[in-house]
């Protein structure tokens, strides 16, 4: 394509009619031209002719055979986009002319170039679909008979040795190859139209039954061209992509279509279709509706079974890509059909082969990920199997049991030998990616064992027990660390997701556990791990703390245990907190000299203290201050010494890690619980709460913090965020507080507004709105926070989304906890409701929502706070309008949804005046978009005020209108994606 002419702007492309020569100055400014503008204006300009009836003309002047690429590939797009979405445009008795110019086209193009055929092909089979069955009653064997592939493969082994250009013979035999690819194309993307396209419930149910009855045209061919022994193949592996196109149509899969899939197994050996066949294979086989074809089924587990040779050499081999697919195969047969070839009893030899097959796949030699990649594909196999197993009735169930538990057991062998570590040396050598590709499949082991354990049982436990034990008491001959490690992993696993409280191996497993030599930071983090696992029991059995808490306590101290060896210290202190009092002194030494000294990282310092969190709240009360005190004085004094220095990023750092971390110790540090399980005791109003206490003393400290960081938003936040854990875990016993906090509040975000000032204040409001005592100080701070947002709002709104979000939040939340606020005469509803309206045209979708949810709880109140009726009734057609237009919008379509129950609401409670707004908004000529007639608008607003109580219907109407308003209805593939 030539570079666009210099004289071909912006503004004359819009004003240009369409005409071919126009349409090829466009293309050419959307190809080439470096401005992006100039491009778009190209783009929405071609849409748009796309969508014109002139395009019914000038698509087949594009597509002349002197055209570039380009442009026959635009004009083959336009044809496409023309039947599908514009079909009753086109005359009834042009069908046949159209259908008749298509096949020719696609004659014309069946040497290239690819991309011009494939849409024409695609144009085609969206005709087809349009006119079959009763239109064009054997579209496919009609197709067929046209392009008559047979010429293919009838010259190609006489007449390979003639010159391209040295008879009729061998040009003939070109044209006949070039036909076949095409009719494969045709017959490959048809289907996939079906798939793709946006059909009443009805009409693709009719044309689902059409096209399997054409199928008896399909399925010779392509068996035709899999079996010739000459045949090229390309040819061949467009007719297995052929098949797997087809299958999806739920294709019986008995008699010929049998025969074809035998095909595909043979195709297996040729290197070249191995990958394709495979696929074709695994579509083929996967579909459930086969399931009503037993017989087939059953005929295809030996020839799955007959890759078992070519699949151990290739492991053998280290050929990856040969055992990956040939694994394909046979989980696709064993796991979509399981039950189904379970059920075949007299068969049963049959499927435990495939069984032991897949059992083979999975435990194939090597590492995974850096030796292979096979054995992950066969993981859910086995949750599959032993669903299915345990879904039949008890007496069938012992009798495959007594099958398959010996499997399961040599299943456990294998998935513990897969989850071994490599040695030291090569596991130094991977690389970041796969040792966290490693880490993510041994969590599927980890999930795999969980369902083997449904199989095995008890059982399972106690053998995994009893290995540990030998491997640890042979003193002769020490164990490799990974086989330890494998056998605690397994223990882990299971412990995680089952109960093992009954268990009688877990006190031995308790004992055992001191005598394991540790001695590699794997090994050590899974003995943290599997103790974390078993907190719980732990709590059950408090007398065994004793045996492994000294253990978790010496990992704390060290760094490379940081995340083990935290969070199990956290689970413990969480689950056995009430029995941790012997071991308070311990863990509460070891955890202050470990944040003294900045071992770990921040985020383990934050799960630390909410470890001692949970700690803390279960000391007697006397006793909580006191140890409080002495765990947060060194990082108070630290943060009083950085009060008081000059700004910097170091100590903004600092700081911020101070205050999460007590954030993080106030979210669990929760006596209320305590107070709920003593008898006799000082009532908690009579006590003050430690946390308070704590509170009220450092909130000096940390007035001064903010008198130098208020306008950084992330130290902001973070002092927000101690308060906001506080409020939350205190609740009314924040009570003391409200007033200073709403003061303090009120001057961070007059001086800087922020949004986590905002969400504070929500918080605040939650709480605290509904009480008497407190409603005076929270309205204050309401009134100021508004009036600050509103200048806020004056002045521009769009740099600022997050605080319009929480803004939106905020006076959601007043309206659902303390409605009487907005009967105040310095609250202004009207400026709120204007804040709210802007918000909704907001780009971002949490805003933009938050101001749908703000309007939902206005809307509840319009008929009991009359400021609220007032302002709904003089300003409520600008927030209709508003809807509506952001309705109409391409940019708001994952909004609708939301919109869609503000409108709800609004027909729940003032219908009478939302039918005026909908008619005085919706008769306005092009709005909310000029796709829809008068006729939908008025259809949509009839539907939409009928529906008073069914959210989900108003929701489902505002979709469509949506949709509608875009030119989207009915079309393409679209609906399945919004």
């Amino acid at each position: 394509m030539e570079p666009p002419d210099s004289s071909m702007q912006s503004p004359d492309l819009v004003s240009l009619q369409l005409t071919v020569e126009n349409v090829e100055k466009a293309l050419q400014q959307l190809y080439y031209d470096p401005d992006m503008e100039h491009k778009n204006v190209a783009q929405k300009w071609l849409t748009q002719a796309q969508t014109s009836r002139q395009a019914w003309q000038f698509c087949w002047h594009l597509l002349s055979p002197d055209k570039l690429p380009e442009i026959q590939f635009f004009g083959a797009s336009t044809l496409h986009t023309k039947i599908s979405c514009h079909w009753a445009d086109l005359p009834t008795d042009q069908h046949q002319t159209l259908r008749m110019q298509l096949l020719s086209h696609i004659s014309h193009f069946s040497s290239g170039p690819k991309m011009v055929l494939t849409r024409l092909c695609v144009a085609l089979a969206s005709l087809a679909l349009h006119t079959m069955p009763q239109g064009w009653p054997q579209a496919v064997a009609d197709m067929v008979r046209v392009y008559q592939p047979e010429k293919a493969g009838d010259q190609g082994g006489s007449q390979g040795g003639a010159g391209v250009g040295g008879g009729g013979g061998a040009e003939e035999e070109v044209n006949a190859h070039a036909h076949c690819l095409a009719l494969l194309e045709l017959l490959t993307v048809l289907p996939e139209e079906f798939q793709s396209c946006r059909l009443p419930q009805a009409r693709r149910a009719q044309l689902r039954e059409a096209l399997a009855g054409e199928w008896t045209a399909v399925c010779p061919l392509l068996r035709q061209l899999l079996q010739r022994q000459e045949g090229n193949s390309q040819v061949k592996e467009r007719a297995l992509r052929c098949l797997s196109s087809w299958v999806g149509l739920d294709v019986p899969l008995h008699g010929e279509s049998e025969g074809l899939l035998q095909d595909c197994f043979a195709a297996l050996s040729d290197p070249e279709l191995f990958d394709t066949a495979v696929e074709t294979i695994v579509s083929s086989i996967s579909q459930p509706d086969c399931q009503r074809y037993t017989d087939a089924l059953v005929n295809l587990m030996p020839l799955v079974l007959g890759l078992l040779d070519q699949l151990k050499a290739a492991a053998r081999d280290g050929d990856m890509e040969t055992s990956h697919g040939i694994c394909r195969i046979a989980v696709a047969l064993g796991e979509t059909h399981s039950r189904t070839l379970l059920e075949q009893v007299e068969h049963w030899q049959g499927y435990l082969a495939l069984v032991n097959m897949i059992l083979f796949c999975t435990g194939i030699p090597g590492h995974y990920p850096v030796n292979e990649t096979t054995s992950s594909l066969t993981l859910t196999f086995w949750y599959t199997l032993q669903d299915d197993i345990l879904s039949f009735e008890e007496d069938k169930q012992v009798v495959y049991l007594q099958v398959y538990r010996p499997v399961y057991f040599q299943l456990v062998d294998v998935l513990l030998h897969k989850a071994h570590f490599p040695s030291e040396q090569d596991y130094t050598s991977w690389s970041s990616d796969d040792k966290e590709q490693f880490r993510i499949y041994r969590v599927d082991i980890s999930d795999t064992l969980m369902y083997v354990y449904e199989i095995l049982g008890a059982e399972l436990l106690s053998n995994l027990y009893d290995r540990l034990g030998r491997l640890l008491m042979d003193t002769e001959r020490p164990a490799a660390w990974q086989d330890t490690e494998a056998l605690l992993f397994g223990f882990q696993a299971i412990a995680e997701t089952i109960d093992v409280n009954y268990s009688d191996v877990i006190p031995g497993l308790i004992g055992l556990i001191p005598r394991i030599s540790i001695s590699n930071i794997q090994l050590a983090d899974t003995v943290m791990y599997t103790i974390g696992s078993l907190a719980e029991w732990l709590a059950d059995h408090p007398m065994m703390l004793g045996n492994v808490l000294p253990m978790v306590l010496q990992g704390l101290v060290k760094a490379e245990l940081s995340v083990s060896s935290v969070s199990t210290l956290k689970r413990i202190c969480r689950e056995c907190r009430h029995d941790l009092a012997p071991y308070t002194h311990d863990i509460m030494t070891v955890s202050q000299d470990v944040l003294v000294k900045d071992i770990h990282k921040s985020s383990q310092c934050m799960w630390l203290m909410q470890g001692l969190g949970f700690l803390l709240s279960a000391l007697p009360m006397e006793e909580i201050l006191g140890s409080l005190t002495t765990l947060i004085t060194p990082h108070i004094q630290r943060l009083d010494t950085l009060a008081h220095q000059e700004p910097s990023p170091t100590a903004k750092l600092s700081i911020i890690h101070i205050l999460g971390m007590l954030s993080s110790l106030f979210t669990t540090l929760d006596i209320s619980r305590q107070d709920e399980g003593s008898e006799g005791t000082t009532p908690a109003q009579a006590r003050p709460n430690p946390v308070l206490v704590v509170l009220q003393q450092v909130f000096t400290l940390i007035q001064t913090i903010l008198s130098k960081w208020l306008s950084d938003s992330e130290v902001v936040e973070a002092v927000c965020g101690v308060f906001e854990r506080s409020v939350k875990t205190l609740l009314n016993d924040f009570a003391p507080m409200v007033q200073q906090l709403s003061e303090m509040l009120g001057q961070i975000y007059s001086a800087f507004p922020q949004a986590s000032a905002l969400d504070l204040t929500r918080q605040m409001v939650h709480i605290f709105a509904g009480e008497k005592d407190h409603f005076s100080p929270i309205q204050a701070l309401i009134e100021l926070v508004t009036s600050t947002t509103l200048s806020i709002f004056q002045q521009g709104p769009r740099e600022h989304p997050d605080i319009v979000e929480s803004f939106m939040q905020l006076h959601a939340q007043a309206l659902k906890r303390k409605p009487d606020l907005y009967l105040s005469d310095h609250q202004d509803v009207k400026a709120l409701f204007y804040c709210g309206v802007l918000s909704l045209k907001f780009p971002e979708t949490p805003t933009a929502k938050s101001a749908c949810m703000f309007f939902m709880e206005l809307v509840c109140h319009c008929g009991d706070i009359p400021p609220i009726g007032q302002v709904l009734q003089r300003d409520g057609k600008l927030l209709v309008h508003t809807i509506l237009e952001m309705v109409g919008s391409q940019s708001f379509c994952c909004l609708t949804e939301h919109f869609s129950e503000v409108l709800f609401c609004l027909n729940r409670h003032c219908p009478v005046l939302l039918a005026q707004w909908l008619k005085e908004g919706l008769h306005v000529p092009g709005f909310p978009s000029a796709q829809v007639s008068m006729e939908q608008k008025d259809t949509f607003s009839q539907q939409l005020l009928r529906e008073q109580t069914n959210k989900r219907r108003v929701k489902e109407i505002v979709k469509e209108f949506s949709l509608s308003c875009r030119g989207l209805q009915g079309t393409t593939g679209y609906s399945a994606d919004y």
